[in-house]
């Protein structure tokens, strides 16, 4: 059976992939992985008002997916917040940079959560002067809503094709005070390339591909089991794994069809891209790859409540010997004198994709 003839479009690479197609109305209504997307549902639903934080929080992006965080509730208004340090992607991440960054996402989504029962959390990082903690926050009152609060239940990392559209100028500027937004045509077409051919480096790379191999999840049942890593769902790509046309084996081989369908289709996702956003910052500690993480979350919301996508390219900012060249390229670049670039993202006007499964807030609570 010839993939590309069932329409399939295989998204390929530190994003779910999805399908084109259609399939029997019971199938397709038995395929949902509801226990695996509850905690969408549960977000704000707790008396607790440091939980009730903590349930949106969990909702943030982070790499792979892989929600590494740790919460242990102290007193009656603080937390610690600690790293799962068995949920890393160290092939693509060595340094962790990636993953902490991911930290400032969820701190600042808690953070924007928080003002919606009149709180303000005050966050002091690495309180105990290692990597043990990575933060303390206490909870008080005192905060306005953040305008902001509004887009946490509609954001996503859009990994599908935008549209032919240009950013309009006016939305462009507004997304500045996050990131450094790029339009011109020139350089938008350097990044395509740089970002198209970062991500070849890391899949022909057997250990980089392995890492999210790995992590995909194929169908409902493991997608529920672990609603982390990459979730490979819905009933048409059920329906292809039935058929065992789309199997770890085959996301494992290069020369396999599925894989090369991905491929084809991976490149033509990042082409279809009218814009980047590009993130970053002075120096390079843990607490400003937290910081880059904040105003990461605040753009990605920020992006939604302007009715544009934004989906992370990480490949050319990773820090493994293979890719050290494009590395150096986006470094590089105007928008980056000098600095660390922290994130790069696809920006424009793509559709509403689906949510993202995740563990349920009492998974992630310790005690003691």
């Amino acid at each position: 059976m010839n993939i590309s003839r069932r329409k399939m479009i295989a998204i390929i690479g530190g994003g779910t992939i999805v399908a084109a197609g259609v399939a029997g109305g019971g199938f397709l209504a038995t395929r949902t992985p509801d226990k695996a997307l509850a905690p969408w549902a549960a977000a704000g639903g707790y008396t607790d008002p440091r939980k009730r934080a903590l349930s949106y929080a969990l909702l943030a992006p982070n790499p792979h997916n892989l929600q590494p965080w740790l919460v242990k509730l102290e007193g009656e208004n603080a937390f610690s917040l600690h790293h799962d340090t068995s949920r890393r992607i160290p092939h693509t991440d060595p340094m962790d940079r990636q993953i902490t960054i991911g930290f400032g996402c969820f701190l600042e989504q808690m953070r924007i959560a928080a003002t919606l029962d009149g709180l303000t959390a005050d966050i002091a990082l690495y309180p105990d002067g290692s990597n043990n903690a990575i933060a303390r926050v206490v909870l008080k009152p005192g905060a306005t809503g953040d305008p902001l609060a509004g887009a946490i239940m509609y954001r996503r990392s859009c990994k599908q094709p935008f549209e032919d559209t240009l950013v309009k100028p006016a939305q462009a500027d507004a997304l500045s005070e996050y990131a450094q937004i790029i339009t011109d045509k020139a350089k938008v077409s350097e990044l395509r390339d740089l970002t198209w051919a970062a991500w070849k480096v890391e899949w022909d790379t057997t250990r980089t591909r392995m890492e999210s191999v790995d992590l995909m999840r194929f169908g409902k049942g493991e997608i529920n089991a672990n609603p982390d890593g990459i979730a490979l769902g819905g009933p048409f790509l059920e329906g292809l794994m039935l058929a065992g046309l789309l199997t770890r084996e085959a996301q494992a081989d290069l020369e396999s069809t599925s894989n090369k369908e991905g491929m084809k289709t991976y490149r033509k996702m990042l082409y279809a891209t009218p814009a980047y956003a590009v993130l970053t910052s002075k120096g390079n500690r843990r607490e400003d790859q937290i910081e880059a993480g904040y105003r990461w979350l605040r753009l990605n919301l920020a992006t939604t409540q302007a009715g544009l996508a934004l989906h992370p390219v990480s490949q050319a900012l990773q820090e493994y010997p293979e890719v050290a060249d494009h590395f150096a390229q986006v470094h590089a670049m105007p928008a980056a004198p000098g600095e660390t670039v922290q994130m790069l993202g696809r920006l424009g006007y793509g559709p509403q994709t689906a949510l993202t499964p995740r563990w349920p807030l009492e998974a992630k609570l310790r005690s003691g």
